[in-house]
């Protein structure tokens, strides 16, 4: 049955307390943000184990690293280098961890495999893939500017090593796709998703709005009025079919919320709890 995890960043209250938060919360695991204090090009051996052990301490099991490529992803070719670097070195970090999974946005992959663009993501997709998959690892890209065929197809011309981290509000909150087909077309593809909720206020393409926010960031989202997130449940995301469709699917990972409201801790208790009810109705003979 699915497990729920948290963001442990989200809490507001730093990395270590974070974890500790995602206990009391119910959660069976965080994810963790490779990044600030946690970038693993800075981080050290001693903190790496801290969290290691906290987490243990805590009954979290890592759930993924959150790598930040940020700007354009693996969009331009002379960024590139440094990026798949960075992901390399967050993939060491995960193996010190006993993490399997890698999340990042990684940019708008255009439709037509010949654009230039196209090839230099895929070759970066390919290298990453190619470094990852001897070690059961997996960079799992975060749905959103993209069609779940388009995704699917850049998947399937990285090959191993590289995976979906299904996230539903990205695609109600942009349109690059339906969050039910998205579900059946990408299904073996996913291995972890993201658990959050939101609605579309005005209709742009995805390719501006995520260009828009590598250049932005989330101040820039929040202020543009075109998305609004919500709490799980009150946004647009339809729960109950698409829980059913991913159990369908045979993924049983993690629903780990993501709530990228500042100081709004309580409402990541709240979609805990929101997640508990929703699965403990739906699927009333597996338990949580």
């Amino acid at each position: 049955m699915f497990k729920i995890g948290t963001l442990a960043d989200w809490f507001g209250v730093g990395i270590l307390p974070g974890i500790i938060e995602s206990e009391k919360c119910g959660a069976q695991g965080v994810q963790l943000y490779a990044a600030g204090d946690f970038d693993p090009r800075t981080a050290s051996a001693e903190f790496i184990q801290q969290v290691k052990k906290t987490a243990e301490e805590h009954h979290q099991e890592i759930a993924a690293l959150c790598c930040e490529l940020g700007g354009y992803g693996l969009e331009r070719a002379e960024d590139n280098p440094e990026k798949i670097l960075y992901l390399k070195k967050c993939a060491e970090m995960a193996l010190k961890l006993d993490c399997k999974v890698l999340t990042t946005h990684i940019g708008v992959v255009p439709e037509d495999p010949e654009d230039p663009v196209y090839q230099v993501m895929l070759s970066a997709g390919r290298e990453i893939g190619a470094f990852l998959s001897p070690l059961g690892l997996t960079l799992a890209i975060e749905t959103g500017p993209d069609s779940a065929a388009v995704l699917r197809r850049y998947i399937e011309d990285c090959g191993p090593g590289i995976g979906v981290n299904f996230d539903p509000a990205n695609f109600v909150m942009v349109g690059a796709d339906d969050e039910l087909n998205a579900v059946r077309v990408l299904s073996d593809k996913i291995v972890h998703t993201h658990a959050k909720d939101g609605v579309n206020r005005v209709k742009v393409t995805p390719e501006f709005f995520y260009h828009k926010f590598a250049e932005g960031d989330l101040e820039w989202m929040q202020q543009a009025g075109i998305c609004e997130e919500t709490p799980l449940g009150q946004g647009s995301v339809r729960w109950d079919e698409y829980l059913t469709l991913l159990k369908e699917t045979g993924y049983d990972g993690f629903l780990t919320i993501e709530h990228e409201i500042k100081d709004k801790a309580d409402e990541i208790y709240e979609a805990a709890a929101f997640l508990k009810e929703t699965l403990t109705r739906l699927f009333p003979d597996e338990g949580e």
